[in-house]
Formats: C-alpha cells, structure tokens, sequence
C-alpha cells in the first residue's frame, strides 16, 4: 500500500501549530516561574532551627542570622545561608533545607570544647575532632580544662597526645594540665601539682611507652628521698636510658635508669 505524501503546505502548518503551541507553554511556565519569585506567600517567613543549641539560642540565631539572608524560599543560596550559619559562634556545622512553602530548616552541631589552645591563653579552643576555634570562654560549662599549644594546623595532633598520656599519668594521681609540642617536635607537660616533664620526641606510641616507664618507676625513685610522686617539681625523659627529677625538699637529682 504505497502512502500519499503529505503536503508541504500541510506540514509546514503543523509545524507552526507545534512551534506555536510550545511557545505559548514555555511562556506560560514563564509568567508562573516569574509569579512565584515575587509572589508575597513565598518570603521567607521563619527559620525552624533543630540540633545543638547549648551555647547558642534560637532568638540569638535568628537575629544574627536572617539579615544575611536575601531571596525568598525559591531563590535563597543554600550554601551562602550555611556559610551565615557556620560563622555565628559556637557552630560547628549547619546543614540548610528548604522547608515549602517560605521557610528554611537548619540542623545544627555545636563545637564541643575539649581543651584551649595558644599560648596566649585567647578565646581559642580546641573541640573534640581537634579543630581550632573562637568563642566566648565565659560560656564554657567548665574552665577545668587543659592548655594546649603548638604550631598552627597540629592541634588534632596534640589532642591525640593529651588522649594517650592523660590516662598513663593517672597511677601517679596526677592530671595533665597543660601540653606543648615544640617547633621541633618536642613535647613538654604541666602536672595539675605544678611538675614540668620533658617528654621528649617521638610517635605517640613512642612517647606514651617512655611515660608509662617513667610512672612506674617514680615512686620508688620518690620513696628512696623520703618523698612521693606528688613531691616531683622536674622530669626529663629525653634521655635514652634514663631519665632526670628534680624533688621537692631534695636538693641534688639524679639519673634514674630505666627498667
């Protein structure tokens, strides 16, 4: 069955109509696209915060926040709204979601202040992934925390050290106060008791091992002087077999040999 060509004429109507047609669509999504971006019902009406809210209010948040905000629930920047999230103090990260229709959701995580940072003794922090950040020290639920410091970018790496020693020292009924790491890669500790150790350089592993020696040894180093591991006001652990104390009451020190 042979089939009659149809008509140019007749096609080229048909292919008017369809041009026609998906013009009068696209011009149609157009009007309502154009509609909702400035339509009143779509401003942003209100910020739903959820998450960590342990330093940080919701009113505060809101306050600090919303001014940055511009657009309405369709042409709000995500990224630029969580980037005004994570710059208000305490906030570690914020996760934003468009809430329909005209308002946004955010879920956050607070810093969870572990220890200070710096020399300085600033309003830096440490928190417990070993990130570095600023807040108000007047907000902490508690100020006995340790000092630590070193150079920029190795505060995780002094967080992990102040994780492996703080449990080896407890035999001596001692807390770690305060813990440098050197530009050289020295490690120097404070005693709550007001003892300095030299604790030398070297791996975590390496250093917690000469510190464990150290702990056990010391009160019999102690009792010998007619003192206790309380007494210690020096130790220097960099040596290879031995180590250096300096005693409360007790005017020479020794080398102690290691076993």
């Amino acid at each position: 069955m042979n089939t009659v060509p149809m008509p140019f004429d007749v096609r080229l109507m048909n292919f008017t109509a369809s041009v026609l047609f998906g013009a009068v669509v696209l011009g149609t999504l157009a009007t309502g696209l154009w509609w909702a971006l400035r339509h009143p019902a779509f401003a942003l009406a209100g910020i739903t915060v959820q998450g960590d809210l342990n330093h940080t209010s919701e009113v505060s948040l809101r306050t600090q926040v919303a001014p940055k905000l511009a657009g309405n629930f369709f042409t709000v920047d995500l990224r630029q709204a969580r980037a005004a999230f994570e710059t208000v103090p305490w906030v570690r990260k914020a996760l934003v979601q468009r809430e329909f229709p005209n308002r946004l959701k955010v879920v956050l995580e607070e810093h969870k202040g572990v220890a200070f940072w710096g020399q300085e003794r600033d309003s830096r922090l440490v928190n417990s992934y070993g990130e570095v950040f600023e807040a108000n020290i007047g907000e902490l639920e508690s100020d006995d925390l340790p000092y630590l410091s070193g150079p920029e970018g190795q505060a995780a790496q002094v967080l992990t050290m102040v994780r492996s020693l703080a449990p080896a020292l407890e035999p001596l009924g001692a807390t770690l106060d305060e813990l440098e790491l050197s530009a050289r890669g020295g490690w120097r500790a404070r005693l709550d008791s007001g003892a300095t150790i030299e604790l030398g350089s070297g791996t975590v592993a390496e250093v917690r091992e000469r510190t464990l020696r150290f702990v056990r040894t010391l009160p019999q180093v102690t009792g010998k002087q007619g003192r206790n591991p309380r007494d210690l006001l020096t130790a220097d652990l960099r040596y290879g077999d031995a180590y250096a104390v300096r005693l409360r009451g007790v005017t020479t020190g020794d080398a102690v040999k290691k076993k």
